[in-house]
């Protein structure tokens, strides 16, 4: 009888998981992959959080796993907390019945709205319209122009126009040093 139950135990055991197991396994393993790239959270209600950081991590993360544009929606989902999670699903009930499924781009565009006013947007890209070195070392005014480019991508459609820009807002002074630099230096 033990013989027969061990044996028993061994059949099982050697049965080839159901589809339906390693589909369970398959999602399993890639929100785990998910979660150990350390995507970003965001709950809408601390006005420390910047939406559009969040989805600009988000989108890199899920770029970096691969994810499909519909597996992406579930996975940055599951970052929303408190606020942002219950406007998402408010947003995915509002959708038609019957509409297709939804799309990482659609859900970022819908949570930039309403998380990132257009005011707000409009505020940021005229700020980074006057945007000027000033009394800021050329790092400093670099990370403040990376910050607020993204308000004004319509303003920086090439590599030029973005090196141009970010000419226009340096120093007078600072320009002419780094042309003496490169003078004396035989830099480029």
């Amino acid at each position: 009888m033990l013989t027969q139950l061990v044996a028993s135990r061994n059949q099982r055991s050697n049965v080839a998981p159901s589809s339906s197991s390693q589909q369970g396994d398959s999602t399993s393993s890639r929100v785990n992959r998910f979660l150990q790239l350390d995507p970003p959270v965001f709950t809408g209600a601390n006005p420390e959080e910047d939406p559009q950081d969040f989805i600009d991590e988000m989108h890199k993360t899920l770029r970096v796993m691969r994810a499909t544009r519909t597996k992406g929606v579930e996975l940055a989902a599951y970052r929303l907390k408190g606020v942002a999670y219950s406007w998402f699903e408010l947003w995915e009930d509002s959708r038609e019945e019957g509409s297709p499924p939804v799309r990482w781009s659609e859900v970022a565009d819908a949570f930039i709205d309403h998380f990132l006013p257009a005011e707000t947007r409009a505020a940021r890209a005229t700020e980074f319209e006057n945007l000027r070195q000033g009394s800021r070392s050329v790092w400093e005014y670099h990370m403040e122009f990376a910050r607020l480019s993204k308000y004004a991508i319509h303003m920086l459609p090439t590599m030029e126009a973005r090196v141009r820009r970010f000419i226009q807002g340096l120093n007078p002074l600072t320009i002419n040093e780094a042309s003496t630099a490169a003078l004396n230096s035989d830099m480029n």
